[in-house]
């Protein structure tokens, strides 16, 4: 089968669409850990400080126009359309191509202008090169919104036509192109450099998308046409406001975050990405990956009203996701350490500035976020349920007073960890972070562990409220059992690395083959009917 044929061919079921979006996910955070090995490595912590936070305002644009604004609205508004007729559907995609392009554009040059203004605001805690040096990658790294932006928009359409190869593909692109600037253009231009790749890697994302875009005849063009399509532009935004709002909130949560962590020690900033990267790569394995893939099919039955496979669906992949995400959070709490070393420590390139403090910062960080996976992975299957429905405004108020709550936190956590008390002596003790000089950092992932809690059971409350058909005591009946299945997991693992001792990889290894083996054996007798799905799709997938 050749490229083009492969990017052309549809996925058949939701199970198949979330494992290739899993298998890509995958493949892009392997990247992901080769990309932070080399920023870890290959510059020392004042740069990645430098880099993490100029990418922010790239990202805060991204994410309230885009994957907080069309993509959330977007595929129910399309859905009706195209429902009704092709060319409506095609209209009112090029009216929305051209208007948050050209938008898109021109508010990446204001950030571009005013580029000094925001990087005072965001990293207050920089020296005054730092900043300087934070402007240039800025300036560079804001074509990258346009780019990831009209690809996002693409990435939907094909979402639609169950084509879900190229929308799979594309993020292992991009991480392509940081990784090639990392090795190839940072020698040549500097920090200056890993801005270039990020733009490459935009580029990349978009083109892998355009092939199997073209096949179905959706290229956009600029349309300033507007009447064909003006009831369905003016639901459309009416979804889409007040989502943006919400992502804000989230985006605003960040740049809060990495203004705090500026003027905390060196590397502040780093620890946090580093250790942020790396409890998203379970959600965006599993909790991104059935979000994505459902959404388009929960966006079809509501039309159609079927309240009975809805509820089917919204069951079926809430304890699938829960089956999968809670034994994991155990295990990365538990090898915490032996996966920021391996991840980090071995230098590929035998050149290293990364420190064992750092090391072990970054470990905590990622303990901590491990509580708050559960709640992590589950929020955007259930954001997408409420966008499935056209209800983006309850999401955006719980948004909203979390970010309020979560800012508190932060600065509560902070000034908690910032002197000896009975609190901070407990976080050393149960993280193991002795010796230590500073651990006001751990402060930030603590405050966006809790909110992340406290925001996944004021969702499921609402959606309780708005879809009464939906019975929950299904769930804690799959929940309790795959919680004895983790535990009883967790118990062998320990029984089996005391008896057998090993280097730490090896260590490793063994405990995720053991965990693997015996938690769905510890699944199948408890009955969880998760087990005998997997096992007869992976045979299915075999064949």
């Amino acid at each position: 089968m050749t490229i083009t044929k492969i990017l052309n061919s549809q996925t058949k079921t939701i199970t198949f669409a979330a494992f290739l979006l899993f298998l890509s996910a995958f493949l892009s955070r392997l990247l992901g850990l080769l990309r932070d090995n080399l920023l870890a490595n290959l510059f020392v912590k004042q740069e990645t400080d430098i880099y993490f936070a100029a990418f922010l305002l790239p990202d805060f644009l991204y994410g309230i126009l885009i994957t907080g604004g069309i993509v959330a609205a977007f595929l129910p508004v399309f859905a009706e359309n195209f429902k009704i007729s092709h060319l409506q559907a095609r209209a009112l995609f090029n009216s929305i191509f051209t208007i948050f392009f050209i938008a898109l554009i021109l508010i990446s040059l204001l950030l571009v202008i005013f580029a000094p203004q925001f990087v005072g605001i965001i990293a207050p805690g920089f020296s005054a090169d730092q900043q300087a040096l934070m402007v240039i990658l800025t300036r560079i790294m804001c074509l990258s919104p346009v780019l990831l932006g009209v690809s996002s928009i693409f990435s939907s359409i094909l979402q639609y036509f169950n084509l879900f190869w190229a929308v799979a593909l594309a993020p292992l692109f991009y991480n392509f192109g940081i990784i090639f600037g990392i090795l190839f253009l940072t020698p040549i231009f500097g920090l200056q450099g890993l801005g270039l790749g990020v733009i490459l890697g935009a580029f990349l994302h978009l083109l892998i998308q355009i092939f199997p875009l073209s096949k179905i005849g959706f290229l956009p063009y600029f349309s300033f046409d507007f009447k064909p399509c003006f009831f369905s532009l003016k639901k459309f935004l009416k979804l889409m406001i007040p989502r943006t709002i919400g992502s804000i909130a989230y985006n605003l949560n960040l740049v809060i975050i990495t203004a705090i962590a500026s003027t905390l020690s060196a590397g502040a900033i780093s620890v946090f990405n580093f250790s942020n990267n790396l409890q998203y790569i379970p959600v965006g394995l599993i909790g991104v990956s059935f979000a994505t893939a459902s959404f388009p099919l929960f966006s079809q039955i509501f039309i159609e009203k079927n309240k009975e496979k809805f509820s089917q669906i919204f069951f079926a992949i809430f304890s699938k996701i829960l089956f999968l995400i809670i034994p994991l959070s155990v295990l990365i709490f538990l090898f915490r350490s032996q996966l920021v070393n391996l991840i980090f420590s071995a230098s590929i390139l035998e050149v290293s500035h990364f420190e064992q403090t750092q090391a072990r910062l970054i470990a905590a960080s990622l303990g901590v976020f491990s509580f708050s996976l559960f709640a992590a992975c589950l929020m955007p299957f259930l954001i997408r349920v409420f966008f499935s429905i056209q209800n983006t405004k309850t999401p955006v108020k719980i948004a909203l007073f979390t970010m309020l709550f979560n800012i508190i936190l932060c600065y509560f956590f902070v000034w908690l960890l910032s002197f000896s008390n009975f609190f901070q002596s407990a976080i050393i003790s149960f993280l193991h972070i002795n010796n230590i000089k500073d651990i006001s950092v751990i402060a930030l992932p603590l405050a966006l562990s809790f909110s992340a809690i406290f925001q996944f059971f004021l969702l499921i409350l609402e959606i309780k409220k708005k879809l009464n058909f939906l019975k929950f005591s299904e769930i804690f009946s799959c929940f309790k059992k795959i919680l004895i299945a983790s535990l009883l997991m967790t118990v062998l693992c320990y029984f089996v690395l005391n008896v057998f001792v090993f280097t730490p990889f090896l260590q490793l290894i063994l405990a995720s083959l053991t965990a693997l083996f015996s938690y769905f054996a510890f699944a199948h007798f408890l009955k969880l009917k998760e087990t005998k799905i997997i096992f007869d799709f992976l045979k299915k997938f075999i064949k």
